[in-house]
Order: C-alpha cells, then sequence, then structure tokens
C-alpha cells in the first residue's frame, strides 16, 4: 500500500516558470506545465518537446483538470492557513498599529497588544488594495506605453526597409540614366570620329586619284621614250623635236592643305572634363531639396523631393513622428541649411491657394503647435492676399501685388536680408533684414491639394 505523503509547494510548480501552475496542460510524455510556458518554451525551443524530458509532444496538449483543481485547492488551504494564527490558530482579524502585525482575538489580549491601538484586518486590507489597484493601472498605462512604443519601433522598422528598397530603386535608375548619357555621349563621339576620318580618307583617296592619274601620264611618256632610244639614230634626229615636247613633265602634285591629319586633342583632350561638362548641362538642378524627414504627415513630398502637396485621405501611408517631423502645421523644410554666403531659389505656387515659402531657423519649433511655429520668416498666400510673417507672428499684407506664379526667394546671411520677388517681372515684393545668429532653412507651407514646386537652375560650372 502506498505511503501518504503531504503535500508540498514543489508538488504545484510549473517546471518552467517555477510558479504555481496557472492552466497547467498535460503532455504525452506525462510531464504537466502552464499552457502560455510551454507555447512560449515552443516557440523559443522552434521544436515542441518536453521541457524536461525533450520528448516531442503534439501540438495542442489538453487542459490537466485533476492538476488544476488540486492546485486550486492546495492553494486555497494555503490562504486558509496564512490567515490563522500560529499560535493560537484562530482567524487574524485585527492589525496592531504600533507593531505592524497580524492578530488574533487572543493575541490582542495579551499583555505585549492590550494598549496598542488596533484596525480590522479587512479595513487595512482594502485601503493596501485601492494602493494596489493604483499601481496596477499605472503598470497597465505603462504596459500601454511600452507596447505602443514597441509598435512605433516595429513600425518604423517597416518603414525603414520599405524606404531603402524603395531608395535603392531609385539610386539603380538615376545611375542607369547616368550610364545611359555616357553611352549615349561615348556613341555621338564615336560617330563623330568615324565622320572626320571618312571626311579625311575621302580627301585623301581625291589626292591620290590625281596622282595615280599623273603616274600614268609620265609611264606613256616613259615607255615613248625607251622606244624613241631603240628606233635608231635618223629617227631620233628627225623626231627630236617632237620627242622632247611630249616628254615635258613638271609634277607638282596636290596642295598640301591644313588639318589632313585627325585632331586627337579635340577627343581626348581633357576627355573626362569635357565629357562631364556635357552631361552636366543635361541633368537637371534643384537649388533646394525637401527633406522627408521633417514634413507633417498630412503632406505629401514627391519622390524626387522637389514638390510638396496637402493631402486629406485618411488612407494614406503613414510615416513614423520622428523627432525631426512637424507634428500640427503642415510644413516641410529643405534638406540643408545655412550660415554663410548668398543663397537663391524659385517656387512655382500658380495653382495653389494656400502657401508659404521662406525660410526657418533650427531651433524652430516642430511640435505642439496647431499655428505658424515661431522661429520662421515668410511670404505666403492665402485667398486673396499676399503677406509676410516674421517670428514675431507679425502679419503684414502686401497689397497691390496681384498672385504671384512664381516666388524667387533670396536669402544673403552676409548682409542679413531676406528678400522675395516675382522671378518672371522681377517684382520685389518684400525684404526682411535680419541678423541671423543660427543656421536657418528653407521653409515650405501648404494647406492645398495642388502642389507647390522648387524650379530647376542653371547649376554654376565651377560647382
Amino acid at each position: 500500500m502506498a505511503s501518504k505523503r503531504p503535500f508540498c509547494d514543489a508538488d504545484f510548480l510549473c517546471p518552467v516558470c517555477r510558479d504555481f501552475f496557472d492552466h497547467p496542460v498535460v503532455l504525452p510524455c506525462g510531464h504537466s506545465g502552464c499552457k502560455n510556458c510551454i507555447e512560449q518554451y515552443w516557440r523559443v525551443s522552434v521544436s515542441r518537446q518536453c521541457p524536461l524530458c525533450r520528448q516531442i509532444s503534439g501540438n495542442n496538449p489538453s487542459l490537466n483538470l485533476v492538476l488544476r483543481n488540486l492546485c486550486q485547492a492546495f492553494l486555497d488551504h494555503r490562504r486558509y492557513l496564512e490567515e490563522l494564527c500560529e499560535v493560537h490558530h484562530e482567524e487574524r482579524t485585527v492589525v496592531c498599529c504600533d507593531d505592524e502585525q497580524l492578530l488574533c482575538e487572543i493575541c490582542r489580549e495579551c499583555e505585549e497588544h492590550r494598549n496598542h491601538t488596533y484596525r480590522p484586518v479587512q479595513e487595512i486590507a482594502e485601503e493596501h488594495k485601492a494602493v494596489l489597484r493604483g499601481k496596477l493601472d499605472f503598470l497597465k498605462k505603462q504596459m500601454s506605453r511600452m507596447r505602443g512604443a514597441h509598435f512605433e519601433y516595429d513600425y518604423t522598422e517597416m518603414k525603414i526597409c520599405d524606404e531603402a528598397t524603395h531608395l535603392e530603386k531609385q539610386i539603380k535608375a538615376s545611375f542607369k540614366s547616368l550610364r545611359q548619357l555616357l553611352d549615349d555621349e561615348e556613341n555621338a563621339m564615336l560617330n563623330e570620329l568615324k565622320l572626320e576620318k571618312e571626311k579625311k580618307m575621302e580627301n585623301l583617296k581625291d589626292k591620290r586619284e590625281k596622282i595615280d592619274e599623273e603616274i600614268g601620264k609620265v609611264t606613256t611618256t616613259i615607255k615613248d621614250l625607251e622606244r624613241e632610244l631603240n628606233s635608231g639614230n635618223i629617227r631620233i634626229i628627225q623626231n627630236f623635236k617632237d620627242t622632247m615636247m611630249r616628254a615635258q613633265c613638271e609634277f607638282q602634285g596636290p596642295e598640301r592643305t591644313p588639318g589632313e591629319l585627325i585632331d586627337s586633342a579635340k577627343y581626348v583632350g581633357n576627355l573626362n572634363l569635357n565629357v562631364w561638362r556635357k552631361v552636366r548641362r543635361s541633368v537637371s538642378y534643384s537649388p533646394v531639396v525637401l527633406d522627408p524627414n521633417t514634413a507633417n504627415l498630412d503632406l505629401i513630398v514627391s519622390t524626387d523631393l522637389r514638390s510638396v502637396r496637402f493631402h486629406y485621405d485618411d488612407c494614406y501611408d503613414k510615416f513614423p513622428n520622428n523627432l525631426e517631423r512637424f507634428g500640427h502645421c503642415p510644413c516641410v523644410l529643405g534638406s540643408v541649411g545655412f550660415s554663410t554666403g548668398t543663397h537663391t531659389w524659385a517656387v512655382e505656387v500658380e495653382d495653389n491657394t494656400s502657401w508659404m515659402v521662406g525660410v526657418a531657423t533650427e531651433s524652430v519649433q516642430r511640435k505642439g503647435t496647431n499655428g505658424l511655429p515661431s522661429g520662421v520668416w515668410c511670404i505666403g498666400h492665402e485667398g486673396e492676399n499676399l503677406s509676410v510673417t516674421d517670428p514675431l507672428e507679425s502679419h503684414v499684407p502686401l497689397l497691390g501685388f496681384e498672385k504671384p506664379a512664381i516666388v524667387r526667394v533670396k536669402l544673403d546671411m552676409s548682409a542679413g536680408q531676406l528678400s522675395f520677388s516675382d522671378r518672371l517681372c522681377e517684382t520685389v515684393y518684400h525684404t526682411f533684414t535680419h541678423n541671423f545668429t543660427e543656421m536657418v532653412f528653407p521653409f515650405f507651407y501648404t494647406e492645398s491639394p495642388f502642389s507647390i514646386t522648387i524650379l530647376h537652375e542653371v547649376k554654376p560650372e565651377e560647382i
């Protein structure tokens, strides 16, 4: 007959988490574990094996009802024993506030606690429960924030991969286009060399034909003279004058002209530089490139980073709300800031009805503002009004001007001037004078579905 042994804590501990069983499941090998522990162990170890004996198990282990009930009964009995006084085996109903001890009614009457202050266990427990509930709510909120942050980083990782793939395609396409330009330039140069070669060869052919014709005439004369020399003395004397007339020959040869050889320097002299200049003239240049990482989530930046527009589609693919990005203001910055020199760029705004262009300081407020952020100097158009705005949020209407189609922005950091003009008619709308003490970036704002576009410029040859 089997001996009876009282249950102990180890009989009800999960072999994985070493805590009391929670929804225990039984494996084909007979071992048990918490349902979540077994599933998590399988996710980590890949193979579905028992964490104790390593025997392969099925996909869906069944719930161990007997073990669950025994575990619950053990915990209930343990909780009941914890509520009893260890000395008197009576229920502990009060808390000694002086000694911070749980007491039964017999302990309460003993000399040690006779004049102390007591409070009911239920009352103290409810207060502690309130504190623990508050802590639980706090931890749940923290957990929610953590999961949200985890999701944000997962989403950011996905966007990084997508953006890297997209940029890789753009880079390959750009280099393919550049290689095509070089191939076209190579073919054009080779064709030009071929044409020059054919032209010079044709010129030489004409001159050789003329020489061949003269050679034929002289050859005939030489043969006549040789026959005449063998014709006898009397005949030589009789035909001497005629023979001398036929033997007259003054070979001048074709006239030599400059440029008969191929102009090697034209083709290979500074070849790389000349090809670069030709390719450079065929490549577009934008004086300002937008930084999509600063664009408000309500804006769409074009793939060439020259145009931006507002969108109203809630299903539009969002981007992570990184630190550089504007939170509420629908604006975007240029990718490069300026601290010295003179810089100009032109923006096409003809179809847009709500726009602002100008510059913003590097420290411009990007989060937590619904209006135009502080640190911006710009010109803008809303409805029928053209106006300028400075960091002091002073709006100055510009009266007497028609809505421009193209606005030119000129920034002179040395002179501390920022001017706005019409590129087509050179009308100057306004000039700000300010000593810029920090780096400034090109600034663009729009609340219209029509794009505003940075126009191409002629790139200086020395750059």
